[in-house]
């Protein structure tokens, strides 16, 4: 009986920890400007990197986060990153970054600061700054695909795909010489 009682007791603190389960930590949202927006786009390490500009208060942006979300995740081990850059001020950053943690984004991710004609130019002079704005870039940061407006798994994911064959496929192609 003793013996029941201490094991009962040790098991009463971890089953308390598991009770009080802590939430994840939400994702770091970092200021960034264009120059810097363009340098996580073209750091070494993908064979294409998918660009979402979106914002908390585009109901638009919001409900395709979760299909972009799956996308990434399906074909991040073939080299797929996802940059996401919020739209919002300053004064939302909470908000995107409670957003964010809500659909389980675990990776740094960016608000946009500075001039926002400048931004959209330098990120694709064909987009007018419309939100969500998708943008698909291949592994040495050139743009390869432009989509204005919301998005499902079924138009980018084909592209990517693609891309990410391309990729794959050269880099076979150059070990074999």
């Amino acid at each position: 009986m003793i013996a029941a009682a201490l094991l009962a007791a040790g098991a009463a603190p971890s089953a308390r920890r598991a009770a009080t389960k802590v939430p994840p930590l939400p994702p770091p949202v970092l200021v960034a400007n264009l120059q810097q927006v363009q340098e996580a786009i073209r750091k070494p390490g993908a064979r294409a990197v998918l660009v979402n500009v979106w914002a908390t208060f585009c109901e638009p942006c919001r409900e395709e986060m979760p299909a972009l979300l799956r996308v990434f995740r399906a074909r991040q081990a073939r080299g797929l990153r996802l940059v996401l850059v919020s739209a919002d001020d300053e004064a939302s950053r909470a908000e995107a970054q409670r957003v964010l943690g809500g659909l389980g984004v675990n990776f740094p991710t960016y608000l946009k600061t500075g001039d926002d004609m400048a931004f959209i130019n330098g990120i694709d002079p064909r987009w007018s700054g419309a939100l969500p704005a998708s943008f698909l870039f291949d592994g040495q940061g050139q743009i390869r695909q432009f989509w204005p407006g919301q998005v499902t798994a079924r138009d980018v994911g084909p592209r990517i795909d693609g891309l990410l064959q391309q990729t794959t496929d050269a880099s076979t192609k150059g070990r074999t010489r």
